[in-house]
């Protein structure tokens, strides 16, 4: 795929890395930034050759929300992706991780403000890396509008309740380390080295066994809301399976080997 005038593409060996490229708007969503973020989630799910996804940010900004001033009717860029739009109307909503959740790991790397609509889509990845400068932040409701793309759903579900509604409902600014020690993010490194740290990640996640590591995500996010009985329930139908699987077989004769296993996907 080549992404589009404000979502760029590019292989890092089993990686997809998707940059959102709107760097004069501080990455600010626009039309042609969704419709190439949902084109990208759906190539990694359908390429079992990329094994995981990365997602950043040009010009050392992740993401500074919606476009306001499409939002207050000045129209959003990209007029020409008004079709995929009207064909598909939840199109957005896929595009921000909201209604669509990729098969293989997402990680984010984060540099620059990541607010609102930035902060929204980073609770849709798996794994979270920033720079120390970094800035995250749910800044809605300071101007009287709704984190609508799944805050008051997922933000709770992810960091302490006490830290969910205080982000929420003060609309302030949290540096990285406070991110990271309130657990919204996982990783603060030095600026300009969050992709680097995020690939490393990625490199991790590549070296293990594709199957197993799907399974293990959907089971995460299939159990997180069930009972615990539910849940081991849950978790065996998903797990079993890999172990009759060709990759399984390869896993431990390879260790058995002493060498790195060559996984096939069967």
């Amino acid at each position: 795929m080549s992404g589009t005038e404000h979502l760029t593409v590019r292989r890092v060996g089993a990686t997809l890395v998707l940059t959102l490229n709107r760097p004069e708007a501080r990455n600010a969503l626009s039309l042609p930034m969704l419709v190439g973020l949902y084109d990208g989630w759906l190539a990694a799910d359908e390429d079992d050759a990329i094994r995981s996804i990365v997602l950043t940010g040009a010009g050392g900004t992740f993401c500074a929300g919606m476009d306001l001033k499409a939002l207050a009717g000045d129209g959003m860029t990209g007029e020409r992706y008004r079709d995929r739009l009207r064909d598909d109307p939840d199109l957005h909503w896929k595009a921000m991780l909201r209604h669509h959740r990729p098969r293989k790991p997402v990680i984010a790397a984060v540099e620059g403000h990541c607010v609102a609509g930035g902060t929204e889509i980073l609770q849709g990845t798996d794994i979270r890396v920033a720079g120390e400068s970094a800035v995250f932040g749910l800044f809605e409701v300071r101007r009287g509008l709704f984190p609508i793309g799944g805050s008051t759903v997922r933000l709770a579900r992810q960091i302490p309740r006490t830290h969910a509604l205080e982000m929420l409902l003060t609309g302030r600014p949290y540096p990285a380390r406070e991110a990271e020690r309130i657990g919204l993010i996982g990783h603060v490194v030095p600026d300009g080295t969050a992709l680097e740290k995020a690939l490393e990640i990625a490199e991790q996640i590549n070296a293990c066994g594709p199957l197993a590591v799907e399974a293990v995500k959907a089971s995460v996010y299939e159990t997180a809301e069930l009972s615990e009985t539910e849940g081991l329930k849950a978790e065996l139908e998903r797990g079993w399976p890999v172990f009759a699987t060709a990759d399984a077989k390869e896993g431990s004769l390879a260790f058995t080997q002493k060498r790195p296993p060559v996984f096939r996907r069967a």
